[in-house]
């Protein structure tokens, strides 16, 4: 099976106000539109690579929902990420039968701002340490628009490397493993993740972006308190194209981002 990521969800208090943050770091940031639950609306920033970060702010709060749980007690930041998969079903059914816990496809959409109707499929596993699938039912260039849209200031054109804090790597690399079909490139590592003790391990996904899932070593760093307020799930993001640099957080909403002109 070769997945690709396909997004990479941030949760925001304002979504006008992030709508202009993201533009002032060099993104074009288009608007999605409302959710079918009527909850929650969102607004893309869409890469050449196909991937895309999906802002999303919520009307009113949806207890229960994992995602509108973690922003109301940690704040903005991390919610989540998905991968798109060949066909929803069946590669549900592969990951199912490799021992992932992941529950059936269940359907979903969008009403965008020009009252262009979007549905896809979602599939999901218990555990936030991997990412669920958003598989299309209109076609795909309804929801992740083409164009100019990819283009941008900054010179940014995909994700290079996607981080993950998990609490345990050795579970979540097979977890992450049924889901992909395959083995984790390299074994596991020690190293520095963001100034702290971690130890991790990277899989690679069919459009090039490097997963990489990390363990702290410790309670101490950014990681450890990531883990600690957000639960498992992304830590940060490594955009590749443009200049090297590390995105204000402030203006990227709680999201740990940086940008690397060297990323392949």
């Amino acid at each position: 099976m070769s997945l690709t990521l396909d997004h990479i969800v941030i949760a925001v208090s304002d979504l006008d106000a992030a709508f202009t943050d993201y533009g002032r770091l060099g993104f074009t940031v288009i608007r999605g539109g409302e959710h079918a639950n009527g909850i929650t609306h969102n607004v893309l920033v869409v890469f050449q690579d196909g991937a895309y970060l999906e802002l999303i702010a919520w009307k009113r709060p949806d207890p229960g929902m994992r995602w509108s749980e973690v922003y109301h007690s940690a704040g903005e930041g991390f919610v989540d990420h998905a991968l798109l998969p060949t066909a929803i079903e069946a590669d549900v059914s592969a990951a199912q039968r490799r021992g992932l816990d992941m529950e059936d496809p269940i359907p979903g959409g969008r009403l965008r701002p020009d009252g262009e109707r979007l549905e896809w499929k979602t599939a999901r596993s218990p555990g936030s340490d991997v990412p669920f699938l958003c598989g299309d039912v209109t076609p795909r260039r309804l929801r992740v628009q083409e164009g100019e849209v990819r283009q941008h200031a900054n010179g940014v054109t995909g994700v290079a490397e996607l981080t993950i804090a998990v609490r345990d790597l050795g579970a979540s690399l097979r977890r992450y493993g049924a889901l992909l079909g395959s083995e984790a490139g390299g074994g596991v590592q020690a190293g520095d993740v963001a100034g702290s003790p971690a130890r991790f391990a990277t899989l690679r996904l069919g459009n090039g972006t490097a997963v990489r899932l990390a363990t702290p070593d410790g309670s101490e760093g950014p990681l450890a308190s990531a883990l600690a307020a957000r639960g498992e799930g992304p830590f940060s993001v490594v955009f590749r194209g443009g200049a090297d640099a590390d995105l204000d957080p402030s203006l990227s909403h709680g999201a740990r981002l940086a940008i690397s002109e060297t990323r392949l």
